[in-house]
């Protein structure tokens, strides 16, 4: 049997063995954990924005490129000056974390690029952080309303970096330190602790006012009583009651002497050894 004849699907098959060997890191791909391709056609429009490839094993064509992004959770601290209300400095640190919303990478991508963090989230945060804390006074960020200046640069920044045009899903934002210049800082801790001693003060003369009104008519309760007491009591009832307690020790078993007639107002007068 001459196999000559398969000489040429034997070449033709090693040559395409050498070509897939050769090209085998531009055909075949793995997506690891915690990782999102975006599919860039080189003759097909570009980006497609209907693909997102997961972790695993994929193949692709030669031409085309798979851009492989990081889509765990991330965390950027960002230090910075900000004015308040006043137009006062004040040094403010903050942390941010935060992760690209997955099936919206291919948008991420042709928007921003891998640098996204520093195109981006970055920006966004320090602009943000200004904005609001603009609209408060240095002691109001320091101290009266820290937390209402926190929740408003949380709710803000979210709203930007999840918006369509964005895709970044902000887990959290931790406003870590605020530093005012040190005169302003002890003025202000001044001012905090004469509030609390007046409000202190004041407690005291609340509560002093409410014992002494307590004790005001407590008085008025007691001698409101001994009046209706006296104006109940006659000669007659005071008599009557002074004799039925004579009857009632004269029959006590302990021994005893009763003088009727012979106590004051006529009542008898007991006598005795106990």
């Amino acid at each position: 049997m001459d196999n000559r004849k398969f000489l040429p699907f034997i070449i033709t098959g090693m040559v395409a063995v050498i070509i897939i060997l050769y090209l085998s890191s531009e055909i075949f791909i793995t997506i690891k954990a915690g990782e999102r391709g975006v599919l860039y056609k080189r003759f097909q429009g570009g980006t497609d924005f209907n693909i997102s490839y997961k972790p695993g094993f994929h193949v692709k064509a030669p031409w085309n490129n798979i851009f492989v992004y990081n889509v765990r959770e991330s965390m950027i601290n960002e230090k910075m000056d900000v004015l308040d209300k006043s137009g006062l400095s004040v040094s403010v640190e903050v942390s941010v974390r935060y992760f690209p919303i997955y099936n919206r990478i291919a948008y991420l991508h042709e928007y921003f690029g891998e640098q996204y963090a520093e195109l981006l989230v970055k920006p966004e945060v320090r602009s943000t952080v200004r904005r609001v804390m603009g609209r408060f006074t240095a002691e109001e960020i320091y101290s009266t309303k820290r937390a209402e200046v926190e929740d408003a640069i949380i709710q803000e920044t979210e709203a930007i970096l999840k918006s369509e045009n964005n895709n970044i899903q902000m887990q959290a934002l931790l406003i870590r330190s605020i530093n005012l210049p040190e005169q302003i800082k002890n003025a202000i801790e001044s001012k905090l602790q004469q509030e609390q001693e007046a409000l202190a003060y004041k407690f005291r003369l609340d509560r002093e006012k409410s014992e002494a009104e307590r004790k005001r008519i407590e008085a008025e309760g007691i001698s409101n009583f001994n009046e209706i007491i006296n104006a109940s009591l006659s000669d007659q009832i005071l008599k009557q009651r002074g004799i039925e307690a004579t009857l009632d020790l004269a029959k006590s078993p302990n021994a005893k002497v009763v003088v009727v007639g012979s106590g004051k107002e006529g009542l008898p007068l007991i006598l005795g050894n106990n």
